[in-house]
């Protein structure tokens, strides 16, 4: 396995196909979005002329996401985003959803360490199941973000346990939040 640290070099042939430099095979899309709900960084670089189209591609993902009707941002967040860029003056707006990401980051990974390490209840009978759904739901709200989850729950053998209908009921219940959130703006 590589380095945490280091991103995952994919490169762009002039064909247009991906190359995964890590494991030597073509990828899709779908398997960059998979490394990085895995919380894998990606770098994609243009193979011909060297260009980083990272962010390119990253864009394109969440548009995909999107036209399968799979709500990634609310509307009123695209709206702003566009008005941000479109304005031809200097926006705080990349800024401030980068720091706004990395507070919520480590502000998942603290409460995943209280729950761990200063919980009284982390004594208590059946607390190790109880730490996983609370995991699987905080992976569910977070969907997945890199350094969300710490502990002994973290672990290969805890996320055997996690139930995919759990997950899937558990993101059911956050679609059914977030439309309600947003008929009440």
């Amino acid at each position: 396995m590589a380095e945490t640290g280091k991103p995952l070099l994919i490169k762009r042939y002039a064909s247009r196909r991906l190359y995964n430099t890590e494991t030597s095979d073509y990828v899709t899309l779908e398997d960059i979005a998979g490394f990085i709900r895995d919380g894998r960084e990606v770098q994609i670089i243009d193979l011909k002329s060297g260009d980083d189209l990272t962010r390119q591609y990253l864009l394109q993902i969440i548009a995909e996401h999107e036209s399968r009707g799979e709500s990634v941002l609310p509307v009123d967040v695209l709206n702003d985003l566009v008005r941000s860029y479109m304005t031809g003056k200097v926006s705080v707006v990349p800024e401030f959803l980068e720091q706004s990401f990395a507070m919520l980051r480590d502000g998942q990974a603290k409460v995943m360490e209280n729950i761990t390490t200063m919980n009284p209840l982390s004594k208590m009978p059946g607390f190790d199941a109880m730490q996983a759904q609370q995991e699987v739901f905080l992976k569910a709200m977070t969907g997945g973000w890199k350094g969300g989850t710490t502990g002994p729950a973290a672990e290969p053998e805890a996320r055997e346990t996690d139930s995919s209908e759990d997950l899937a009921a558990i993101k059911r219940q956050l679609a059914e939040l977030q439309d309600k959130l947003s008929k009440l703006k």
